[in-house]
């Protein structure tokens, strides 16, 4: 049986008055990738970020390869084999490409990170080829990319990504989902918050839908790809 890398149990979140996260628990695999879907505002995101340490759970439990993350920060969590892709992108524009790569491997010894570099242009040609070139003046689709290769300089066992596809053209939707199949392949384990529920659910092991605030569902993802009330909510019909 494959480990349980993340086990997210009973987990509330407040901003303010506001009770965003209801109790939510969901676990994580060892070699999975798992998707959570839902509408706008439904606490995709707030769960990642309190799982990245970002946000500050009100209660409940949260465990990565059977340790407590509660109260651990961020940057701890990152060195513990977890890295969050966050929504928006959020590469360092003034920086070069490179520069972001670097940025995303302090947690690693300085020896290993021309071997993980090289193992990012792999992956992305194109940032291989933009080296040099200042990030802010790449398109949303490269940023995407830099940001993924960003996240993978740390070496996580289990990486987050956050809308990974967020205001992309279809081609380069595209695009980011066959990355995150070879990465997948390559022996990255996956939790995935996406708008697009169906091309996340065509490539999740399993999945969770949340709405507002709760989980409403679960089971594996082709299976609630031919749920009529996921169809229906999510997937157009």
């Amino acid at each position: 049986m494959a480990e349980t890398l993340l086990k997210v149990s009973d987990l509330n979140v407040y901003y303010g008055s506001i009770h965003a996260i209801k109790g939510i628990s969901f676990e994580v695999k060892e070699g999975e990738i798992v998707t959570l879907i839902g509408a706008n505002g439904a606490g995709k995101s707030t769960s990642l970020n309190t799982v990245a340490g970002l946000l500050k759970p009100g209660s409940g439990q949260i465990e990565f390869c059977g340790k407590s993350l509660i109260g651990v920060p961020a940057h701890k969590i990152v060195k513990q084999g977890m890295a969050l892709c966050p929504e928006g992108r959020r590469v360092f524009l003034q920086l070069s490409v490179k520069e972001n790569l670097e940025m995303g491997a302090y947690s690693r010894p300085d020896s290993e990170v021309n071997d993980s570099i090289n193992m990012v242009y792999d992956l992305f040609p194109r940032l291989k080829e933009r080296y040099k070139q200042v990030a802010g003046t790449l398109s949303g689709g490269e940023q995407q990319m830099l940001a993924m290769g960003r996240a993978l300089m740390s070496k996580p066992r289990l990486m987050m990504l956050d809308e990974p596809s967020m205001g992309l053209a279809p081609i380069l939707v595209d695009q980011i989902f066959d990355i995150i199949k070879n990465l997948h392949a390559a022996g990255t384990t996956i939790l995935l918050v996406e708008q697009n529920a169906r091309k996340a659910l065509a490539i999740a092991d399993r999945a969770y839908v949340l709405e507002t605030g709760r989980i409403v569902n679960t089971g594996t993802g082709s299976d609630l790809l031919h749920d009529d009330s996921v169809r229906k909510a999510y997937l157009g019909g």
